[in-house]
């Protein structure tokens, strides 16, 4: 892999300026701001590698780039994203978040961890690849959509359309990178996620406080509706929700004693004495990548703003996000809830669903897996750190099942068993990046470390070769 080495050195400063102009395109898929321009962008990159490039529609979303290069007899899908999420708030920004700006060896710039930075690197070990060794050795096919950001609402559909076009024998997903100690870090799957909102609704407008005593207060009955999804030691107490958790199977657990889990240095940064229920070490992991959650997003009733205001809200609202586990699907998530709700006399508080995503799994003995841990070794001198799960969320379900080549086994089918639906993914997928824990991803100030940068070109470059031997 020297020659591609030495052409990735050679073209840094060509490399650096393509990625901040991806940066430099706002693409809000939230509000809908740059969508298009983006979708051209990509295109354009995608072309100069020789692929053949659709702008696939979907509904009354933004296009998906689909693309293709190379020839082999293995294939490659590749999924990405070209939306980011809004800046906002801007005034704690050091810098213009579309702007990219450098500073002590970090790219600034809203995107360019999640998910612009990773989606150029791939493109440009791509690149290097061909003019290194005149071929790629496998088909890679481009999946990058424009509403990650927002919950993927038109990406299964998608998927179901074109799952011949979408055939692969392995998928690189997004995300990853190194972790607290710089090592670097690859993973199996992504939990599910159904996010939501709560509304109750009180007088038909504000009223003078001093109503309080005879009008119903729509923030407390969210209050009190609240209360009764956890205790407050975590446990999450929506009637049959725990029941549809699995624990890890011994194989899940091995993986995770072998975790260098980072927890003192995570505990410093996040800026706080102990985790939940004071968990430490692999109990902790378990309940971090193995536990469904139900977190309070935000909360808006009344005045809020600096002063005050003697003020009965007419309406509330909270918005949630529920991280789903093994059998938790959006749609049982959100009937559970209800009926919970519902049985306390909660009938009048309304819930507004938004995307959901499904929790997906991928075998560790799968080639791609295997792939991408020599890939990583190879390229870092180490070998990687494995997560059988991400805690975060993503659209790999829908994608990559609606691609099953093979019968889905019974006892998958029933949803029986701790891995249920884990084998429901037609296309193995691993995930490899260019990220680290300080990159603020959908926060003020998001960046990526150049260093990590190049060497995630460079161990693309590894899993390319490796993968297709």
């Amino acid at each position: 892999m020297d020659s591609f080495t030495a052409y990735v050195e050679s073209h840094k400063d060509q490399f650096l300026a393509e990625l901040k102009d991806f940066c430099s395109q706002p693409s809000i898929a939230a509000q809908g701001i740059g969508m298009e321009e983006m979708a051209a962008l990509v295109r354009e990159q995608m072309e100069r590698l020789g692929a053949e490039v659709q702008l696939l529609s979907v509904d009354d979303g933004p296009p998906v780039v689909y693309a293709e290069v190379g020839e082999g007899e293995r294939t490659l899908l590749i999924y990405n994203h070209y939306d980011v999420q809004p800046p906002d708030p801007l005034n704690e920004w050091e810098s213009p978040p579309f702007e990219p700006t450098m500073r002590e060896g970090k790219l600034f710039a809203r995107g360019v961890s999640d998910d612009k930075g990773e989606l150029m690197a791939r493109i440009q070990a791509i690149e290097a690849y061909q003019v290194a060794f005149g071929k790629l050795p496998l088909r890679i096919k481009f999946v990058v959509e424009g509403e990650e950001e927002v919950g993927s609402p038109h990406l299964a559909e998608f998927a179901s359309t074109h799952a011949d076009l979408l055939q692969a024998d392995g998928c690189l997903w997004e995300g990853g990178g190194r972790d607290e100690a710089g090592r670097p870090v690859i993973t199996l799957g992504l939990k599910g996620i159904q996010y939501l909102e709560l509304r109750a609704r009180g007088a038909e407008s504000d009223l003078h406080s001093s109503m309080a005593t005879l009008v119903p207060n729509p923030a407390w009955r969210l209050v009190w509706a609240l209360s009764t999804l956890k205790d407050e030691e975590d446990h999450i107490t929506i009637d049959g929700y725990m029941d549809h958790v699995a624990q890890p199977t011994e194989e899940e657990l091995e993986m995770l004693r072998a975790i260098p889990f980072e927890e003192e240095k995570m505990r410093e940064r996040f800026g706080i004495p102990e985790f939940i229920r004071g968990l430490t070490g692999v109990e902790a992991l378990k309940k971090h990548l193995y536990e469904p959650t139900c977190t309070i997003c935000g909360f808006r009733a009344g005045y809020i703003e600096e002063g005050t205001k003697t003020v009965l809200p007419s309406e509330a609202m909270v918005k949630l996000d529920l991280r789903l586990v093994s059998d938790l699907t959006p749609k049982l998530a959100l009937k559970l809830l209800r009926e919970h709700l519902d049985r306390r006399g909660f009938t009048d508080i309304e819930i507004v669903p938004y995307a959901g995503e499904h929790p997906a799994k991928s075998p560790a003995d799968a080639l791609i897996v295997q792939a991408a841990r020599s890939a990583v070794e190879a390229t870092y001198d180490q070998p990687p750190v494995v997560y059988p799960l991400m805690a975060g969320s993503g659209p790999m379900y829908p994608l990559l099942s609606a691609c099953t080549r093979s019968p889905v086994p019974d006892q998958v089918r029933a949803g029986t068993g701790a891995q249920a639906g884990s084998r429901a993914l037609g296309i193995p997928a691993v995930t490899m990046g260019v990220s680290y824990p300080g990159a603020n991803i959908h926060a003020p100030n998001e960046n990526i470390r150049l260093e990590d940068y190049w060497r995630g070109i460079r161990a693309i470059g590894e899993l390319i070769r490796r993968f297709g031997e």
